[in-house]
């Protein structure tokens, strides 16, 4: 039997406003009920990758303006100021292509005389450009290459300091970030410039070299990852334990064998699945995206997870992210709902200026790539692989990789003063300087931080198995705690001389520290730490002992009066 014309019209009229991308379809009892989002657009996953980004940028903004004075600034413990200088006596004085190829940093164009508050305006105009797209979840092109040059400005007379290979990965991120947006536009869904294929690819090439560099750099490493050992020892010689480390330690052996093994399934098979469609690289974004939430978990290794997290969002499409958006009329989801429909149906928005620009930019960006992913891609196959390296001074591509070696013992520098005029006398009593977050007092809980990053802390570890020698540095941190230098003991948690005369005498004392045995002798003390003395790192010193020592280097000498 025919269907009467005007039902007719009124059907076809629906399945028309269905088809342009409505947000509602009718369903069987006539009422409404949400459409589903086409695979195969990036609309909302720019605006979860944008917001990822600035997290991270947030917290490295954020961790610079609270540490950078002590560590960098005027009277730090590595003048950035002194580095530039250097910089500029190795080009002969001069501040041409040269010195800025080599340390690319607005630095250069400020005034040297007050760096303190050049760090600080660097960290505040990165705090205030990243919480604006954390907010927002929007941002241009002009605002993300702005980030990016205020961190590589910081990264580049970070010296040891900003050594970490999460520096480069998060430039690397950034600068992808930047191709991300439109040229001027400010918008979450900026119609007339969707997210590029190029930038996409770019964050999964990268979250692929992360994950397959970390891998085969432990294969071609510590023996232990061959033997699935390794965890044995991780958690107790991680950089900085978490509370949760503590307690993954004592776990019976088959659980860190079993720990080994699927590290290497997710660094070295896992990252392959992101050539192979659309189903296999959204499973990979889920296992990354877990795997670093694990990590995350069970250390504190700075905003380094937080961030490999960020490029495996790129795996996910508007389909698959659709669930995390509400589906209002008025929502970001309907938006993009009829976004799709107007494209599927031939609806193509007028290019402007911006947008011919961009997809040069997007053109020009793919070759830069492929050019610089050439030294990368060899680094991969050489057996003589090299971590967290970076080509060129941009550091736009880089080579990534962590834990190829694991020690199997913690040593830790205990850092002590005392008031005695006689540092050798048996009555002498030195007193136990404390750090935020590395171990040191073994009845203090390990901290917990991540995302956040002592940058102190972290170098104090490496020294532990180095020599003092060989970080000039923890000298001059010496010379800071024989003054009760207020802004140096701001990134220590105890001073044992706080309200009172500095000390007489600063030593250095190396220590073997290991997790107490849960159920034994230490913890039923409440100790989460054992520990034993193995000898000095540096003998005791005073004040005079250093003059020499920081002319020599160019610092100023803790004794001086602080610049006006």
């Amino acid at each position: 039997m025919a269907a009467p014309e005007g039902s007719l019209r009124r059907r076809k009229a629906g399945d028309a406003g269905v088809g342009l991308g409505s947000p509602h379809a009718a369903g069987p009892d006539g009422a409404a009920c949400p459409a589903r989002l086409r695979e195969g657009t990036f609309w909302l996953t720019r605006i979860v990758l944008l917001r990822a980004l600035a997290f991270v940028y947030l917290v490295a903004f954020l961790v610079a303006l609270h540490q950078n004075k002590q560590l960098l600034g005027d009277r730090g413990l590595l003048p950035c100021s002194t580095y530039l200088r250097s910089v500029q006596r190795y080009f002969h004085g001069r501040v041409g292509w040269d010195a800025w190829n080599y340390a690319p940093t607005v630095l250069w164009l400020l005034d040297w005389s007050h760096m303190d508050f050049n760090l600080d305006l660097l960290a505040l105009l990165g705090l205030g450009g990243s919480g604006f797209v954390l907010i927002s979840g929007c941002a241009n092109m002009v605002l993300m290459a702005a980030l990016w040059g205020l961190y590589l400005s910081l990264v580049s007379v970070g010296q040891a300091w900003y050594s970490f290979g999460w520096e480069s990965q998060l430039l690397e991120t950034g600068f992808l970030g930047i191709f991300l947006c439109p040229l001027w536009t400010l918008s979450q869904l900026p119609e007339h410039t969707p997210p590029s294929r190029v930038v996409l690819w770019g964050f999964r090439w990268l979250i692929f070299r992360v994950m397959l560099g970390a891998g085969l750099i432990k294969i071609r490493g510590d023996r232990c990852w061959w033997n699935l050992t390794c965890m044995d020892y991780h958690y107790e010689t991680q950089p900085v334990p978490n509370p949760l480390a503590y307690f993954l330690h004592q776990s019976p052996w088959w659980f860190h064998r079993f720990e080994t093994l699927s590290n290497h399934i997710l660094e070295l098979l896992v990252p392959f699945l992101v050539f192979l469609g659309r189903r296999l690289c959204l499973l990979h974004g889920v296992l990354q995206i877990l795997f670093q939430v694990v990590l995350i978990l069970s250390g504190n290794l700075s905003f380094l997870n937080w961030l490999t997290i960020v490029p495996s969002l790129a795996c996910f499409d508007d389909a698959a992210l659709g669930r995390l958006f509400p589906s209002g009329l008025r929502g970001l989801k309907a938006r993009v709902l009829q976004i799709q429909g107007a494209r599927a149906h031939g609806v193509e928005p007028r290019p402007r200026y911006g947008c011919i620009v961009r997809r040069i930019s997007n053109l020009a960006l793919g070759i830069l790539l492929a050019w610089l992913s050439v030294p990368v891609v060899l680094n991969l196959l050489s057996s003589r692989q090299v971590m967290n390296t970076s080509f060129s001074s941009l550091r736009i591509v880089n080579t990534y990789g962590a834990f190829g070696s694991i020690t199997k013992e913690r040593t830790e520098v205990i850092l002590q003063g005392t008031a005695s005029p006689n540092a050798s006398a048996p009555e002498a009593v030195w007193e136990d300087y404390e750090f935020r977050c590395k171990p040191g007092d073994p009845w203090r809980r390990p901290c917990l931080i991540s995302p956040y990053h002592y940058r102190l802390d972290w170098l104090m570890w490496f020294a532990a198995f180095q020599t003092y020698e060989q970080n000039e540095w923890i000298l001059h941190l010496a010379g800071k705690l024989l003054t009760n230098d207020a802004d140096t003991l701001s990134l220590l948690a105890h001073n044992p001389f706080e309200g009172r005369a500095p000390p007489r005498w600063v030593r250095a004392e190396h220590w073997r520290y290991r997790f107490s045995r849960a159920g034994g002798r230490h913890a039923s003390e409440g100790k989460w730490w054992a520990r034993k003395r193995i000898g000095p790192y540096f003998p005791p010193l005073r004040l005079s002992d250093l003059r020499g020592y920081f002319l020599a280097r160019g610092w100023p000498h803790p004794d001086a009066p602080s610049p006006q």
